[in-house]
């Protein structure tokens, strides 16, 4: 039969139980549970002074901690994550940092174990780690070099419509010209948006789109009337390939905020979705910290172009190098007794072609290269890497 288990607070009551039956003394008690007489006295006073529960085994956590965070400070940094339930410990210290200059602040590490602590923290999904991108983003040296456009993944509203959103950002600065929500992609409402923000902004040197509509069709050169009215402007319109949004890396990172933090689960109606929309362009502008910007905003870095928008751009002109057609209204053009078709898209305008060494016409659309012609194979070839 094996010997049985006595268990710490069974043998406390036992100590006590024999001391009050007067027939052991401190010292027999002592020597009958093997401990100190200190430690018999300790107990006894704790069953005098809180009975059975104060034989029960207590904290050993000190009073006072000198390295515990005060409670003003925790205050302060519960008070900014209820704010905004999306941004974490360093957001959050920079946030307070800049709002409270002259508090000392503790670390974002002990800020996220206070958050974590409190039940801030939302356990995160585990993801496949992706070997990271490291090509240079081109001419993203100043503000409005280059401005990056798409149409963020539709969703549904209230009243049962589909709500795509525009958002056009600054490379550089990350700043959000804007977030506008709209029926659908196409190229009138498009145009209207990217008007107001040419007037209010100016003009970038280039504009980045994926390969969808409005910013890029199956015609030469991958011109869209959007595109064809941006080079009328003077931009460039700079096509990511295909399956590469990465080469987008900076605008689809904003889209994945823009995602948890402006758009919910629960359908609301356009009117208020748009609300939402332009408090959260204002507060990603102005308020909330970016780690590319060494914790500042867009808006610390961001200046408007000198480039004013142009509401009746000047029609394209060519040098005496080039050979210049114009497009007739089948999309063609007439050329060395042949008709060479180019684009509907561009009827009425003049194309500019250049010649080359190996018998080939490169085809312009102002400064913009769009296709060549095969002299030989009297053949356009549409689709040029540019």
């Amino acid at each position: 039969m094996p010997w049985k288990e006595i268990k710490p607070m069974d043998q406390k009551v036992q100590l006590v139980s024999d001391y009050l039956s007067n027939y052991f003394s401190i010292t027999d008690l002592s020597q009958k549970y093997g401990v100190s007489r200190k430690t018999v006295y300790k107990w006894i006073n704790r069953y005098n002074n809180h009975g059975l529960d104060g034989l029960k085994e207590q904290s050993r956590k000190p009073n006072n901690n000198p390295n515990e965070t005060p409670r003003n400070i925790v205050n302060l940094i519960i008070k900014e994550k209820l704010k905004n339930r999306k941004r974490g410990p360093k957001k959050i210290y920079h946030q307070l940092k800049k709002r409270y200059p002259n508090i000392n602040w503790p670390a974002p590490s002990t800020i996220g174990e206070q958050l974590k602590k409190h039940g801030l923290v939302k356990k995160r999904k585990r993801r496949l780690k992706v070997p990271p991108y490291t090509e240079p983003f081109l001419a993203c040296q100043k503000p409005n070099a280059v401005w990056s456009a798409d149409y963020k993944g539709e969703f549904f509203v209230k009243n049962k419509r589909k709500c795509y959103p525009l958002t056009i950002s600054d490379n550089y600065s990350r700043y959000l010209l804007r977030c506008k929500g709209l029926p659908g992609p196409r190229y009138k409402p498009t145009k209207k948006v990217f008007e107001s923000a040419f007037r209010e902004y100016g003009l970038p040197d280039a504009i980045r789109v994926d390969n969808g509509t409005p910013f890029a069709s199956r015609s030469i050169g991958g011109l869209s009337r959007l595109s064809i009215w941006w080079i009328q402007l003077g931009i460039i319109p700079e096509r990511i390939d295909k399956g590469c949004p990465q080469q987008n890396g900076r605008h689809e990172r904003m889209h994945r905020t823009l995602k948890t933090e402006a758009i919910d689960s629960k359908p609301i109606y356009m009117k208020e979705q748009q609300k939402r929309f332009d408090w959260f362009r204002f507060d990603y502008n102005n308020h909330r910290p970016h780690e590319s910007l060494n914790q500042k905003s867009p808006s610390d870095y961001y200046q408007k172009s000198n480039r004013a928008y142009v509401e009746k751009p000047i029609p394209p002109a060519y040098d005496y190098s080039f050979i210049v057609r114009r497009i007739c209204s089948g999309g063609d053009i007439k050329l060395y007794g042949h008709r060479y078709y180019i684009s509907e898209l561009l009827f009425g305008q003049d194309v500019g072609l250049k010649e080359t060494a190996d018998g080939k016409l490169i085809i312009y659309y102002s400064f913009y290269q769009i296709g060549i012609i095969d002299l030989r194979k009297n053949k356009v070839i549409k689709y040029l890497k540019v």
